[in-house]
């Protein structure tokens, strides 16, 4: 089985904070997936769902970020699972919005979501990187992960939630590669060419010219005037 967590905070106040993107790709997964509904459990809000084979828990832990690794652990007990079943779905400062990565293992950055399930789980779980991109300085971090996506960035977040969906059968299935790709395929989808065709060879008819005429060698007779038909007449 799989655990896949995404990360944020509880409360209709960070509903649409930067911070809480991985709450939105487990919700937009859920919807477009049939998952059954959401329920209150392991101090979080858990929906399950297979993906074929592959059976998913989905978990949104509710215990404010910076205790995430609770809620992981008693769901992971109750399930019984591994660490290397365990995905978590977190925001990423690194990376630009519309950017997804994953990774195995590492660091947590500085992110206190992830810092809380290290102390849990030690750093050997899978992570969904999706980007929020930099605010620019250190300075305004706080300010920018806790504040709301902008009106402008709404197209690119929806595509890459979307694209999140999409590749979710991928995910359960260990492609990760096609889960990427999905991604990419919302975020950038292929165009059509736009290039122009060469026109078609176009057959230049001649303009018809008129054969020249034969002249016609047989000259009409003159006409002959009553007086000369009267001299034919007395030489016979």
């Amino acid at each position: 089985m799989h655990l896949w967590v995404g990360l944020g905070n509880p409360g209709a106040k960070y509903a649409g904070n930067r911070h809480n993107i991985g709450f939105m790709a487990l919700d937009r997964i859920a919807a477009d997936h049939g998952f059954g509904p959401w329920r209150s459990k392991f101090q979080g809000q858990v929906s399950e769902g297979r993906f074929g084979a592959e059976r998913v828990v989905l978990l949104k832990p509710e215990t404010f970020m910076n205790l995430s690794g609770q809620s992981v652990r008693a769901a992971a007990d109750f399930y019984k699972c591994t660490t290397d079943e365990i995905t978590v779905f977190h925001d990423e400062l690194d990376l630009a919005l519309g950017k997804c990565r994953l990774k195995q293992g590492g660091g947590h950055a500085g992110h206190n979501g992830l810092r809380s399930i290290h102390q849990h789980f030690g750093p050997e779980y899978a992570r969904v990187r999706l980007g929020i991109e930099h605010p620019g300085h250190k300075d305004r971090v706080v300010a920018h992960v806790l504040g709301d996506f902008a009106k402008a960035e709404g197209d690119t977040l929806d595509d890459v939630l979307r694209g999140v969906s999409d590749g979710a059968p991928a995910l359960a299935a260990g492609d990760g590669a096609k889960f990427l790709n999905a991604v990419a395929l919302r975020v950038a989808p292929a165009r059509a060419s736009t290039g122009t065709a060469p026109p078609a060879k176009q057959t230049v008819s001649k303009a018809a010219t008129p054969e020249p005429q034969a002249p016609n060698k047989k000259e009409a007779t003159p006409a002959r005037s009553p007086f000369d038909r009267l001299k034919d007449h007395f030489k016979k």
